[in-house]
């Protein structure tokens, strides 16, 4: 936000290449320099600021050159003494217009300059005097001209890196005080006293008539500078050689300074341009006249700290109790709220803070923070992959010991002739809810049953053992219905059950000898059967809620004779409810069709992996959504039949 520059006030009058190519090398004789200053006083301008020195004597003086031609030409070193010195007439031509010229403040004193400079007439109030800087030495011009002048400013610029970002506004010498070039010559073209008195948030103020400029309480000011511009300048070669009209420097403040090379005092502005040095006083006269200069209260410093101590608190506050991501979000917040907070103070007030500071000290809290939460979340992670392992450790023996309570039918019949067993148990977890059960009751019945506990995990698995062993008594001790056998397993789960789950289950009782079927099922999946020659169908019978859902219920059995060769499929619902990537069912229809394409000769391990494997087909890509359950049961005859063949 550069200051746009609204005030056309301030003129530079230059010596630059085309002045130094027509008019000879700096330095000029000061007679020349006396004939440029008559040619803009011939203008009529408010002020002529010379930001030009002359600490020594001219040497083209007449004078001078008498002493060159003393015994030579005496006549001619008669006439030269005679004649004013080039000094005097610069001082002479100065006196024309009001003039002001330059003091340059040194850290040493210079014995050519003993004593202060002249002094405007200044004002001290608040004690503010004592606060100003103060210098050792000073350089000032020759008493010839320093005669013509009515007023002295101070050059000095401090460079903060390289860079001009503060004009000492007033300096003390002993007991004078000298204001700035760009501040004295508004005082002089307002013919006022100058005034210097405290302000507000610890800073000073440099009043005269009815401007106001803001410094520190050393007497610098931070300057609004705004971007180098053309139109300031006139070249002194137009102005001696008469092709410049000098009417249009009337009322206008005239500054006097270098623009040839090897002549060129250049500074750099915080604007990134490097500028001559007497463009920088015409920046600043151009500010005084706008009102554009900033002020740095002293609370600034303490205001950036208190930023950063609320940022730091809420850093810590925060970072602990959200992610990276959003503490990220929060610290961008604020330093987009600080700095746009910053900018509208510059803005709109011409105020100075930086909240460069509280920024990247907010970062480093930030970073510091993210790095110890950034080491605790690597600590965290390796507990939990330990603790991880451990689980998978521990869910692996628990799957061993779940599929190690399911009988294999391969091993327990691998005898028997009247019946061929197979069945699967695929858990969509490591451990699951499913179960299956086959064993005989006596030398002619086999009991079977396929279940599924609600939930999953290790959990039901826990539960499945329980039920699994409860089903497996019941059978051995309730005679009469298979109906029987679930109700008395359901009054012993009930017991045993402080999570209320429930279990759905198929239990069936096959007499080998006669083909009997007896069947009931608590809320379970319906079985499928397909006689020698005929098509797969479901089971259909009345049945009851799952285990467990209401406290006592008479589970009906159904009855039903299989011919030899017939089969039995008992599953969970892991297989007709499978879905794919698209989120469709399996369905019965499906399992239907794929049963169909299995012959008469079909044994029971067939039957189990030809589902399973149209399940994993349809499937594909997605995950189990259910334990995969399959039991099947192939009635051959009864042994003596068998024999008989």
């Amino acid at each position: 936000m550069p200051r746009e520059r609204i005030s056309t006030q301030v003129v530079v009058v230059t010596i630059d290449e085309q002045a130094l190519a027509t008019h000879g090398q700096w330095p000029w004789p000061r007679d020349r320099v006396a004939e440029l200053v008559s040619r803009i006083a011939a203008g009529r301008p408010l002020v002529i600021g010379m930001d030009i020195f002359f600490p020594e004597p001219d040497r083209y003086s007449p004078a001078v050159m008498a002493a060159r031609f003393e015994g030579k030409a005496p006549e001619l070193a008669a006439r030269l003494r005679a004649m004013p010195s080039n000094d005097a007439l610069l001082g002479a031509a100065l006196s024309t217009v009001p003039s002001v010229l330059g003091v340059a403040a040194l850290e040493s004193s210079d014995a050519r300059f003993a004593g202060p400079p002249r002094s405007p007439p200044v004002r001290f109030l608040g004690g503010v005097r004592d606060g100003l800087r103060a210098y050792p030495g000073h350089l000032r011009n020759v008493p010839e001209i320093d005669a013509g002048a009515v007023g002295h400013g101070l050059y000095s610029i401090d460079l903060e890196g390289g860079v001009a970002r503060r004009l000492q506004m007033i300096g003390r010498f002993d007991e004078a005080a000298v204001p700035t070039l760009a501040v004295e010559m508004m005082r002089i073209a307002l013919d006022a006293p100058l005034t210097v008195a405290p302000s507000f948030g610890g800073t000073i103020e440099l009043r005269f008539g009815d401007y106001a400029v803001p410094a520190q309480p050393d007497g610098r000011a931070h300057v609004r500078f705004g971007y180098s511009d053309s139109s300031r300048f006139v070249s002194a070669a137009g102005i001696l050689d008469g092709t410049f009209d000098v009417s249009q420097l009337e009322g206008k403040l005239v500054l006097v300074g270098f623009t040839g090379l090897g002549l060129v005092d250049l500074v750099s502005t915080p604007l990134g341009e490097t500028v001559f040095g007497v463009e920088n006083h015409a920046q600043a006269a151009e500010a005084i006249l706008e009102g554009q200069f900033l002020r740095r209260v002293s609370l600034g410093a303490r205001l950036e700290a208190a930023l950063l101590v609320a940022f730091g608190l809420g850093l810590f506050f925060f970072i602990p109790r959200s992610n990276a991501q959003r503490s990220a979000a929060l610290l961008v917040t604020a330093i987009v709220v600080a700095v746009g907070a910053a900018a509208a103070a510059f803005r709109f007030a011409g105020l100075l803070f930086d909240p460069v500071g509280p920024a990247l000290g907010a970062i480093a809290v930030f970073g510091v923070m993210q790095a110890g939460s950034l080491a605790e979340a690597q600590r965290q992670r390796t507990q939990l992959r330990e603790q991880a392992a451990r689980m998978a450790g521990e869910l692996d023996a628990a799957k061993r010991i779940q599929m190690g309570l399911l009988p294999d039918p391969a091993e327990i019949f691998v005898d028997e002739r009247r019946v061929d067993v197979a069945a699967l148990l695929e858990p969509a977890r490591t451990v699951g809810g499913d179960f299956y059960d086959c064993f005989m009751l006596d030398g002619r019945k086999l009991f079977f049953v396929v279940a599924d506990v609600s939930g999953k995990g290790l959990p039901a698995s826990l539960f499945m053992a329980s039920t699994k062993s409860i089903l497996k008594s019941a059978a051995f001790t309730v005679e009469g219905s298979v109906g029987g056998v679930l109700a008395k397993a359901q009054d012993e789960i009930r017991r045993e059950n402080p999570e209320s789950l429930f279990v759905t289950a198929l239990a069936c009782v096959l007499d080998l000898e006669t083909g009997e079927l007896e069947y009931a099922n608590a809320g379970h999946e319906p079985a499928w059967s397909c006689q020698p020659r005929g098509r797969a169908e479901r089971l259909d019978a009345s049945g009851g809620p799952p285990l467990c859902v209401l406290d006592v219920y008479s589970y009906p059995s159904t009855r039903r004779t299989l011919e030899r060769g017939e089969w039995i499929l008992a599953l969970s619902d892991g297989a007709t409810e499978a879905m794919n990537v698209r989120k469709e069912f399996y369905g019965s229809e499906r399992l239907r069709t794929s049963l169909g394409w299995l012959g008469d000769e079909a044994g029971a391990a067939e039957i189990v992996a030809r589902v399973r494997d149209d399940v994993r087909r349809f499937s594909g890509e997605a995950e189990p959504a259910d334990d995969l359950t399959l039991l099947a049961v192939r009635w051959n005859g009864p042994e003596s039949s068998l024999s008989a063949r």
